[in-house]
């Protein structure tokens, strides 16, 4: 089969995607299939020109790798501003060179994009106008489960639990309902990842975190910390996996925690009782269902000191990089990665 994986991008989760897609890539080539391993903004340029048919049927034998910046997960997120700068026709046109008739000519799209202009359904709907086909959820249910706010109301609205909670826009009187007492914990609307995401405890800190939000999107969502324990579940054509436990060694489950190696203890599967573990991945599903999502995704948890649990987000893209949380999961459901991988594509390509 001729796979692109598309990664990197100028989402704040570059790094994280270009780590994603190289572990996609390396996987899916053991497995025989003809892969490219392409950067979406940055693209393929051969000397300015646009590929001829016999080009792209060269490049796809040759299991081209083009993401030369894949580098160790740092701890702070990628200078994006440099990124841009390497491209001067950024501006018009989203796609570097060559990826769009790239796609075209594979049999499937393997998208291992992660936040903005990736996860949220703006590739998916030109893929779709394209008749490319694509690994993950379609293009709305992207976009509504990337925004936090709309996704806390479907989950109300469907009867799944969340923490109260409530959306500011940039410049609102963003002044805390009486209902609310600190610890708050503060996101931007549209990031993954925990780009800015910030945990508040006082005026000052709440302060500054919604301007740490405002940074990465122009709604900010504050929502009542829950102090407890973090789980998450990922479904797969519908059904929930073994569940996770994340416990980051200090402070939440932020940027830093989730991609640096020894930060974390992951427990999987989850030491809990049998009707918990049953009880989230009832919940999981019932959040995947009520996002109409497809193909798979990874619902998170917060489980506070008297055994309720609190629906996060849900992530359509989930990682894939050596520390993410899906491959641990599919491991202990019988799944090796490239099994994982092939399971993904046969989800939208029967």
């Amino acid at each position: 089969m001729k796979i692109v994986v598309l990664a990197g991008g100028i989402s704040p989760e570059r790094d994280v995607s270009l780590n994603s897609g190289k572990m996609i890539y390396d996987a899916l080539k053991e497995k025989g299939h003809q892969v490219i391993l392409l950067d979406v903004y940055l693209g393929y340029a051969i000397e300015g020109s646009v590929l001829s048919p016999d080009d792209i049927s060269d490049i796809f034998a040759r299991d081209i790798d083009w993401t030369a910046d894949i580098v160790a997960i740092k701890s702070e997120s990628p200078d994006i501003e440099a990124i841009k700068a390497r491209r001067s026709d950024g501006e018009r046109n989203f796609f570097g060179p060559n990826v769009i008739n790239l796609c075209q000519a594979a049999d499937v799209v393997f998208i291992g994009l992660h936040g903005e202009n990736g996860e949220d359904g703006k590739i998916q709907a030109t893929f779709d106008l394209m008749g490319i086909c694509y690994t993950g959820s379609g293009h709305m249910s992207s976009a509504v489960a990337m925004d936090k706010t709309l996704a806390r109301e479907l989950f109300s609205f469907h009867g799944i639990p969340v923490a109260r909670g409530v959306s500011f826009k940039k410049g609102d009187d963003t002044k805390l309902p009486p209902e609310m007492v600190y610890p708050v914990i503060i996101k931007a609307n549209n990031c993954g990842s925990s780009v800015g995401v910030e945990v508040a405890r006082n005026d000052l800190e709440y302060a500054d975190a919604l301007n740490e939000a405002y940074r990465y999107d122009n709604i900010a969502l504050v929502e009542q910390y829950i102090e407890g324990r973090e789980f998450s579940v990922a479904v797969l054509e519908g059904k929930a996996l073994p569940v996770i436990e994340i416990a980051p060694l200090k402070g939440f489950f932020d940027y830093h925690n989730k991609y640096q190696p020894g930060a974390t203890i992951e427990t999987c599967p989850a030491e809990i009782t049998d009707e918990m573990a049953l009880k989230l991945q009832e919940l999981a599903e019932k959040a995947y269902k009520a996002l109409r999502l497809s193909n798979y995704a990874r619902v998170d948890f917060m489980m506070d000191k008297e055994g309720n649990f609190y629906c996060l987000e849900a992530n359509t893209l989930p990682g894939m990089a050596p520390t993410s949380l899906l491959p641990q999961e599919a491991k202990v459901a019988g799944y090796s990665f490239g099994d994982l991988c092939e399971k993904i594509i046969a989800g939208v390509t029967k």
